[in-house]
Order: C-alpha cells, then sequence, then structure tokens
C-alpha cells in the first residue's frame, strides 16, 4: 500500500514510520511543515529504508491539492496538528485553523482523490471533564465534551470525518482517542523533541538529568487521591502498533471510534515517585497553581480497542516508560 503520514517527522508520527518501514512493505510519504518535526528524525528514518520526505504546511490548500493530484496514496494517517493544551486556551483560533480547518481540507482532498483510508489521531481531550467517572474508566460512548479549544478543534474534526464517510459508503476511518503518550523507541534513535516541552514525563526526566532546576506539579487541589491530576499513561510504541493494526482493520471492517490507553490512571506524583525510583534522584518538586483547561482525571476504558482489533500493548508498565524517556533525555 501507498501510505501518507501527515506529521511523520514529529513524536508519534515518526514511530509510527519507523515501525511501518521496519514490520511492513508499505510505501511511506512523510508530509510535514516541520514546525514541531524534524529535520533530524527524517534522516534517522532514512536510514532504515525508502521513505519519501515533503515538506508543505497543510495550511497551503492550493499546494496541498496539487500534491493529491500528482500521488497516489491508499491510506492516510493524520497526526499533524497542535497539541498544547494551556496555549488552545490562550490561543484558540490558532487550534481551530491548524487542527480543524486544515483536516477538513486534508479530508476533502482525501475524498476527491479516492483515498478511502483515514486514520486520525483525536484525544482523549474531546471527553473533557467527565461526570461519575465509571470504575472501567472512559468508554467511547461517554458523553464528549471538551473544556478547552484543542479538545474541541479535535472533536470537529472527528464529526467532518464521520459525516464524510456518512456521505461516502466508500470513506472509511479510524479515530483514535489518545491518552496521555511517553517513552521512546527501543533503539533510541527517535524520542519525544517538543520545543518548549509541556508533558510530564520528559519534564520529569529533564529534571532528574539536571537540564531543568526542579519539576513544578500544576495543582494539588483537585478532587482524587493525592490532590493531582490523574491520566493513563500509554507508551508511543504500544500506541505506534495500534495505528499499524488499524490499516489492517479497515480492509474487512467499517469505521469506528478506538480509546488508545492502558485502562490504569497515575497521579502526577505517581509518576515523579516512579521517576525517582527508575533514576535513583530525589529531585526538587515545587507546587504552583492550576493551568487552565486541565480535567482532575482521565483514564481510558480500552476494552473496545483489545476486543475489536485484537490490540496487545507490550508496554504497559509505567516504571518501563519512566526509563524509557529518562533514557532518551539522557542522549538527547
Amino acid at each position: 500500500m501507498n501510505i501518507l503520514v501527515t506529521g511523520g517527522a514529529g513524536y508519534i508520527g515518526s514511530h509510527l514510520v519507523k515501525q511501518l518501514l521496519e514490520t511492513t512493505d508499505h510505501n511511506v510519504t512523510i508530509l510535514d511543515n516541520l514546525s514541531t518535526g524534524r529535520r533530524k528524525t527524517v534522516d534517522t528514518l532514512k536510514s532504515i529504508r525508502e521513505v519519501e520526505f515533503v515538506e508543505l504546511d497543510l495550511k497551503e490548500f492550493d499546494k496541498v491539492s496539487q500534491f493529491f493530484r500528482k500521488n497516489s496514496f491508499d491510506a492516510i494517517i493524520h497526526f499533524a496538528a497542535s497539541i498544547v493544551v494551556p496555549e488552545s486556551v490562550q490561543n484558540p483560533l490558532k487550534y481551530y485553523m491548524n487542527n480543524t480547518v486544515n483536516t477538513i481540507n486534508l479530508v476533502k482532498c482525501a475524498a476527491e482523490n479516492s483515498v478511502n483510508k483515514f486514520i486520525f489521531s483525536s484525544t482523549a481531550a474531546v471527553y473533557g471533564e467527565p461526570v461519575d467517572l465509571p470504575e472501567s474508566g472512559i468508554d467511547e460512548k461517554c458523553l464528549t465534551n471538551p473544556i478547552n479549544p484543542y479538545g474541541m478543534s479535535k472533536l470537529m474534526s472527528e464529526r467532518v470525518i464521520q459525516d464524510t464517510a456518512f456521505a461516502n459508503t466508500d470513506f472509511k476511518f479510524v479515530i483514535f482517542r489518545y491518552f496521555n503518550v511517553a517513552g521512546a523507541s527501543d533503539d533510541l534513535s527517535i524520542g519525544e523533541c517538543h520545543e518548549p516541552e509541556t508533558h510530564l514525563i520528559p519534564l520529569v526526566a529533564k529534571t532528574a538529568l539536571g537540564k531543568r532546576d526542579k519539576i513544578m506539579v500544576f495543582g494539588d487541589d483537585y478532587d482524587t487521591i493525592d490532590g493531582t491530576n490523574i491520566r493513563d499513561y500509554v507508551h508511543v510504541l504500544d500506541l505506534a502498533d495500534a495505528h499499524i493494526t488499524a490499516i489492517a482493520y479497515l480492509e474487512n471492517n467499517q469505521s469506528d471510534i478506538f480509546n488508545c490507553g492502558y485502562g490504569k490512571g497515575f497521579s502526577v506524583k505517581d509518576v515523579i515517585e516512579t521517576m525517582k525510583q527508575v533514576t535513583s534522584d530525589q529531585f526538587q518538586v515545587e507546587i504552583a497553581p492550576r493551568r487552565e483547561g486541565d480535567p482532575a482525571i482521565l483514564i481510558s476504558d480500552n476494552r473496545k480497542i483489545k476486543t475489536k482489533m485484537n490490540w496487545n500493548p507490550k508496554y504497559d508498565d509505567l516504571a518501563l516508560i519512566c526509563k524509557s524517556a529518562y533514557e532518551w533525555e539522557n542522549i538527547v
């Protein structure tokens, strides 16, 4: 198959591309504007086997349209997006333009050029602040009610994809609602590189390595066991594997939406203590005010993806995830 990966030079996209190149014979094209993706990452991927890289911004509609007319793809895996929740609160238009408007145009190009498989990188942020959280976690039928523009921009994109599939029966999709992604490739050739970094696990790893003076805990007065946010952390390699599984899934199954997490939650303090144990480093921790747009608890119910897609995660261990992130940060 010919597969287009938008945002393939970024964190999650690059891990998916790496697995595609190493475990399949699909032809892979990366489309990325390198605003957050890295050319060094592209070079690493090219060293595995042949992969085409196109530097292009999805907001350049005419160029994107020309690109699709000149190329033929069987599937699109769409990662390219802005992802920082506090920034989305401060600059919502950036998120609606980049995440929603650009996705609409990408779906339009796919439909016009008979690209009938679309795998979309969504987020657990579409659920917002769940009321009466089930003991098993949030399932895909839970109410979607985002509390920040990031989550809303993704939910709007989900609806566009669903409506397109309803109107065009040849067009099929898988929407993945990610929980918190972390970790690096086993060989440490690629990993998480955001500038500025806003994700907890890499920030804690940087602190343990002395790259930061302290780790800030944004709020210790949430309605949780220890007062800090609780999240479901998933290793990037398991997430990449889910996308490869989705390509084959769409061959013989209908469109669907899947949570992608481990179905268990860890607090910010849990993550900090785990990193301290993994690294034997007692770094400084400081409590700060809450950030805008942060829900108290987000834990997945992952039974659907395990049952329908036979997804079998291999890295379901917080200590392993923290160790992977720490080792990556140690060589960056």
